[in-house]
């Protein structure tokens, strides 16, 4: 049975962009490395955006950027010059390229293509089982999303981002390549939170998603009728679909960190490192892969490492609400995006803003649910 100093199991988003910041880091060469994953990550099955001020480890992986953005409802429309940020388009292929070309060249560094079926803490160390083979190791990171853990309690709200999204080529030129939708929400609500995606690479491609927050997925075929009805809205008669992509994504409080111990940290999705107000994936793990790739530098107790902080709270709060109202969520975004500095709303998103500039954005939500959601968020303290 052979030991690693560090066992990866999942490579997701979160593992791969911990596993590459170590070994760009130059701190762990002493150090064995293994990720398990029954993926091979050779597709391109998934797409990522953030946004951002300046250049960052992934622009290898950045196939396309943005400087202004769209948001809109059926009652207004606004151009969001984005400036001092971009926005950024990243591609599941281009990622995953990026990451195993600078980790596989390590010779401490191994990938196994294999599924993980156990995993058990015992005092010195962590074992690891897949179909065929065992493993153990120092620490253990575990990125295998456990789906029944969420759904299964009832204290904390739990609603999901779920979308199907195409990538259209388009004989019509309808299509601005310098601007991305952000958020549309023109489209019927039905008693949910939904809105449209555009992500235009050229006058004549573009990827739309139709995505909802909410808490039961659809059937297929009405994702698909309301991107077709949008393609018809825009104008476009003639298009063929070159790639399809869909997905669900958890929006939880839910104090998936509670999990952890000195020896297993969960990541990702599985550590609730994803944004639960959003569904924003990349610039979080982003963020918090850095931070992890410098705590296990200097600290051993991965207990010590995951924090609750005031956009948790605000998070709850969001959550609250949609769980309870669900058909708010357009008046809520809209609110803030219509007479709201565009460019502190995406620093509040990034959770990089002060008490006073938190009110600022607070301030331009509407009082009433909010104030109704935190006399209720007693309960989850």
């Amino acid at each position: 049975m052979k030991h690693y100093n560090y066992i990866f199991t999942g490579a997701g988003l979160s593992a791969l962009m911990t596993v590459y910041k170590m070994a760009l880091s130059g701190k762990f060469k002493d150090k064995t490395i293994l990720l398990i994953d029954e993926d091979i990550k050779k597709t391109n099955d998934r797409t990522w955006c953030f946004w951002k001020e300046n250049d960052s480890v992934w622009e290898k992986s950045i196939s396309k950027k943005w400087n202004s953005a769209l948001f809109a409802n059926a009652e207004f429309s606004r151009d969001l010059d984005l400036q001092p940020y971009q926005y950024n388009m990243v591609q599941g292929l281009d990622f995953y390229n990026q990451v195993f070309e600078g980790i596989l060249n390590e010779p401490n560094i191994h990938f196994i293509n294999q599924k993980v079926i156990d995993i058990n803490e015992i005092p010195n160390h962590v074992y690891v089982a897949t179909e065929t083979d065992s493993y153990t190791c120092d620490t253990l990171f575990n990125s295998i999303y456990r789906k029944s853990e969420l759904e299964s309690q009832t204290k904390y709200p739990v609603l999901q981002q779920h979308f199907i999204g195409w990538f259209i080529k388009s004989k019509e030129a309808v299509f601005n390549p310098e601007q991305a939708t952000f958020m549309d929400f023109s489209v019927e609500q039905k008693g949910n939170t939904r809105f449209m995606y555009v992500l235009p690479i050229s006058e004549t491609e573009a990827l739309l998603e139709y995505t909802l927050f909410s808490h039961q997925l659809l059937e297929k075929s009405e994702y698909e009728r309301e991107i077709q009805k949008y393609i018809e809205k825009l104008g476009i008669s003639n298009y063929e679909i070159i790639e399809k992509e869909q997905g669900s994504i958890p929006m939880s409080c839910y104090p998936f960190w509670k999990k952890n111990t000195k020896r297993v940290l969960n990541v990702g999705t599985a550590g609730g490192w994803t944004k639960a107000s959003t569904g924003y994936t990349f610039k979080n793990s982003d963020k918090k892969s850095t931070q992890l790739v410098a705590f296990l530098q200097t600290e051993h107790d991965l207990t010590k490492f995951q924090k609750k902080n005031k956009f948790w709270f605000y998070d709850l709060l969001l959550l609250d609400i949609l769980d309870r109202h669900n058909d708010l969520g357009a008046s809520l975004f809209s609110s803030m995006f219509k007479g709201g500095d565009s460019n502190l709303i995406f620093k509040f998103l990034d959770e990089e803003t002060s008490l006073s500039e938190d009110i600022q954005v607070i301030l331009k939500c509407p009082k009433t649910p909010f104030i109704s959601a935190l006399i209720r968020s007693v309960r989850y303290l």
